[in-house]
């Protein structure tokens, strides 16, 4: 595992670590093994708020951003290149010694490739399919491979690189968008928000009184501010699975992740079917897309009591699902 690399190599005295000064440990996901580094130095800096509750839980100093003046970096390489290459640039911004953690099916090996032709580095630590190293240079050094934190399209959407349909709407939400009724009186909640296009959307539609949009990358949620300027519009930097409102909504629009690492995971889609359930009034209606293949129909049916494919693309499935499972009479009445 990548979680004990990190540890091995500083035992084993691969990887030396400055004797004074603080350790910024860019994107670590919760549950990484940061035994090896003093406690007390380390910055944690992680956009993704299940992460960064679950670090800051540990006591561990945990910020969105680096703090100022670090004298050492390790990077936690992501699955996407441009963000890995852009963590590095940051964690060298300082010129103190980084370090590199990273799966083989991360990239690893091409980016330790990528830094050797600018950088000396250590001799790699292999270990659990992956590899650590750790190189030094001058600040600026790699300040090409960073990225904005929010980028403008040409189409003028906002984005946020790195994070999920960077590039673009995600036609998976264009089909939700284009199925969604012309009428959404009340209350609305977009679970899994990204940069805003749904809840853009929403807005357009009749009788809305407010959209809260739910996104747990911050770095997603800085460019929806940037895209919905609307005062109906409440941003919500929360894993959208446990989050809570006192009130409840008429209606959930999602689209929902389902990945946590390379392999698929529906069992994540169906936190978000229940999460919806729990948010909705017992008159609500959650509005959803999928990928085809995913098996949400379970899940579906065990929070709500009414279900109906909405026609779409072929490549989706679209739902309109009601009357939550479970809801109180005085919730219903409301």
């Amino acid at each position: 595992m990548s979680d004990s690399r990190l540890t091995l190599a500083v035992q084993s005295g691969a990887i030396h670590l400055p004797g004074t000064g603080a350790i910024a440990v860019f994107r670590p996901r919760a549950g990484a093994d940061l035994s090896a580094l003093p406690r007390e130095r380390v910055a944690v800096v992680q956009g993704n708020r299940p992460d960064h509750d679950a670090w800051a839980r540990q006591g561990y100093r945990t910020d969105v951003a680096a703090p100022e003046g670090f004298a050492a970096a390790v990077v936690m390489l992501p699955r996407a290149k441009a963000e890995a290459k852009a963590l590095i640039a940051r964690a060298s911004a300082m010129g103190g010694t980084v370090i590199v953690d990273g799966q083989k099916t991360d990239g690893v090996d091409s980016i330790l490739r990528e830094v050797r032709r600018r950088a000396e580095v250590s001799a790699p630590y292999a270990k659990a399919h992956g590899k650590v190293f750790q190189f030094q240079v001058a600040p600026g050094t790699f300040a090409d491979w960073d990225l904005p934190l929010v980028q403008t399209l040409p189409n003028g959407w906002v984005t946020a690189p790195g994070a999920f349909s960077a590039d673009g709407p995600d036609p998976a939400s264009v089909a939700l968008a284009e199925a969604l009724p012309e009428k959404m009186p009340g209350r609305v909640a977009d679970l899994g928000a990204g940069w805003g296009y749904l809840s853009f959307h929403v807005l357009e539609r009749r009788g809305v009184t407010e959209c809260a949009l739910v996104e747990a990358e911050h770095a997603a949620l800085e460019a929806a501010r940037m895209n919905i300027r609307d005062d109906r519009a409440r941003f919500h930097w929360a894993d959208a699975t446990t989050w809570a409102d006192p009130e409840p909504f008429d209606h959930v629009v999602m689209n929902p992740p389902f990945h946590t690492s390379r392999a698929a995971d529906p069992a994540l889609g169906a936190a978000f079917i229940a999460g919806a359930a729990r948010l909705l009034s017992g008159h609500g209606t959650l509005w959803m897309v999928a990928n085809r293949h995913l098996p949400y129909e379970g899940p579906l049916t065990a929070a709500f009591r009414e279900i109906r494919e909405v026609p779409g693309p072929p490549a989706f499935k679209l739902f309109a699902a009601r009357r939550p499972q479970g809801q109180s009479a005085a919730r219903s009445r409301r």
